[in-house]
């Protein structure tokens, strides 16, 4: 602005090339063209801010996005529509593992048990002689025997305890009670006969070789003693009960079934 007045002012003076209407004249269109140029400098200036702005309200939404919260929400709202895995069965086959089967009220060792007909006896099972004759048939034999101090048998922790003996062809199970007028439970079971078979189906009579294929947790004490006899036991983790297979020239001679008494 100041420049085009300076330009007139000169041409005023001189008076060589204007007269004063033209003079006035091109002072108005340099005026207006001035006003142009501001005018047009206004609407750079707005369409710059506006420009501005938004790249800034891009930037705030790209950093709200990317916010700590807002990936949160975007992972619980994924996390939401993927449905939980179904829980593993906790055994591969079906085979009952030790100490999980709940049995008249209370939970033992299932797998230490045989087979007769359609009966499953286990270790710790409670019976008495009813019991036992509606699943084994009438005993050969009962023995029965109430520990105390003067029977000369030394046994002091058992006082007052009574342990009962079932004798069957190729059968033996002990009973024990806690104390007087308490349940009576199996505490040992002896079997020489191969109609009665394990839980796995392992009798008196199978190969070492068949008893290691039901029993692979088993072992054999004395690693194949070299008179042909040995033992291979199956326990659980309690260390308390335990079978027993006694071997004779590498067949099952006699299964038992056993647990240590308190």
């Amino acid at each position: 602005m100041k420049l085009v007045t300076r330009m007139i002012r000169v041409c005023y003076y001189t008076n060589k090339l204007f007269s004063y209407n033209h003079l006035i004249r091109l002072y108005k269109f340099f005026f207006e063209g001035v006003m142009i140029m501001k005018t047009l400098r206004k609407s750079a200036t707005l369409v710059l801010l506006t420009g501005l702005v938004m790249a800034l309200l891009a930037g705030c939404q790209e950093k709200r996005e990317d916010s700590p919260s807002a990936t949160s929400s975007a992972t619980s709202s994924a996390t939401s529509t993927v449905s939980k895995p179904t829980e593993a069965p906790t055994t591969d086959s079906g085979v009952i593992k030790e100490g999980t089967i709940p049995k008249d009220g209370n939970v033992i060792l299932k797998e230490l048990a045989f087979v007769h007909k359609d009966h499953t006896i286990a270790l710790a099972d409670i019976v008495d002689d009813a019991k036992l004759e509606s699943m084994l048939g009438k005993a050969e034999e009962i023995e029965s025997h109430t520990y105390s101090a003067d029977d000369g048998l030394n046994m002091d922790h058992w006082l007052g305890r009574t342990r009962n003996l079932y004798k069957y062809p190729g059968l033996e199970i002990e009973t024990f009670d806690a104390g007087e007028g308490s349940e009576f439970r199996i505490s040992t079971i002896e079997i020489k006969d191969s109609k009665y078979p394990t839980i796995r189906n392992i009798k008196v009579g199978d190969s070492v070789e068949e008893l290691k294929k039901a029993y692979p947790e088993g072992k054999l004490m004395g690693d194949g003693a070299t008179d042909g006899e040995d033992n291979f036991r199956f326990e659980p983790v309690n260390y308390v009960d335990v079978m027993t297979f006694h071997i004779t020239d590498a067949k099952i001679e006699s299964i038992r079934i056993s647990q240590l008494q308190d």
